[in-house]
């Protein structure tokens, strides 16, 4: 077979047909790095060009979604590179009344587009190009930290004002990234466990409004992916969602890849283990787990990536034995 483009590489094997190898794509954060757009479009293009995945997650500060709300978040050491919330903004039940309308075209969300926008005129429509947007209520989350649980609960309808909000904030920020030059979105929910909320909490306060941002995508993102954060997933609520993949914990908090690839129409992501054997190796390991992934799905409607945003130690050589067994299959 004739090598393939990334474009044609990812939307045969999002067809379930034959591919010249099987795609491939890993993303990290630029901790500290990543408060600065320049830093993080040259983190970007040095990560693309040095490795030529098959798709780009834009990686701005898993934060920047609260700071112009009045969070204050640090970087204090996390392997994987993410930034810790350390004062709330959120502190009190009636903090919820001062989550009001603000510009996303301003602030923290501004400079993340802007970054995206010059990344963008680089890569030049090459890769897919995918900008990273919190769900709603995980942005919420990040506001109040665990006392988002409590009023849930305790005073929903607060809750519920705040998030119209937020979702408002996030449609518009999603659509300015596709101006941008995204050519999609990857939407991080951190809350569709069972261990955090039962079925019913999370189609109120999470399915109601992520459906909401993703719908105001429909017709207008070219290829998004759904990102399921956690242990013990809501899979069946969130397989139906309007997107083309779906990235969650394959490895270290199931379902399988081959588990859930009758229960989503799309393509799966996953696949690798990202805090086990991706950062400890040896590469033979890595190895074989590309090849039992693949195995798990008959290489078809996969891309191979991480269960979530993998350690900064991860070495090169580990990588690189990705690429390879990728490329070997």
């Amino acid at each position: 077979m004739h090598p393939m483009t990334h474009w044609q590489r990812i939307e045969a094997a999002l067809q379930g047909k034959p591919t010249d190898r099987a795609p491939v794509a890993l993303w990290r954060h630029f901790p500290e790095d990543d408060l600065d757009p320049a830093k993080l479009v040259a983190h970007t293009l040095a990560w693309q060009r040095q490795w030529d995945f098959d798709l780009v997650k834009f990686m701005p500060s898993g934060t920047y979604g609260v700071e112009d709300w009045g969070a204050v978040s640090a970087y204090r050491g996390s392997p994987n590179g993410a930034r810790e919330v350390v004062q709330p903004a959120v502190t009190r039940t009636e903090d919820w009344a001062r989550i009001g309308p603000i510009d996303p075209r301003q602030g923290s969300y501004g400079r993340q587009n802007q970054a995206l926008a010059a990344a963008a005129r680089e890569l030049a429509g090459e890769v897919p190009l995918l900008q990273t947007v919190f769900s709603p209520l995980t942005t919420a989350r990040k506001l109040a930290t665990e006392g988002l649980f409590a009023d849930l609960r305790r005073a929903p309808a607060a809750l519920e004002r705040a998030l119209g909000v937020i979702t408002e904030v996030t449609i518009r920020f999603a659509l300015d990234a596709l101006d941008a030059g995204a050519h999609g979105v990857f939407f991080a929910t951190q809350l569709a466990s069972w261990r955090l909320l039962s079925a019913a909490e999370y189609e109120r306060f999470g399915k109601a409004y992520d459906l909401r941002v993703l719908e105001a995508l429909r017709g207008k993102a070219r290829l998004s992916m759904l990102h399921a954060h956690g242990h013990d997933i809501m899979f069946e609520l969130l397989a139906d969602y309007p997107v083309q993949m779906l990235n969650w914990h394959d490895r270290a908090a199931g379902p399988t890849l081959a588990e859930a690839a009758p229960r989503f129409g799309g393509m799966l992501v996953g696949g690798l283990n990202e805090n086990a054997t991706l950062r400890s190796g040896p590469e033979a390991a890595i190895e074989a787990e590309v090849r039992e992934a693949l195995a798990q799905t008959g290489g078809r409607r996969l891309l191979l990536g991480p269960g979530c945003v993998m350690p900064i130690a991860v070495p090169a050589a580990h990588i690189a034995a990705v690429v390879r067994a990728a490329q070997a299959a």
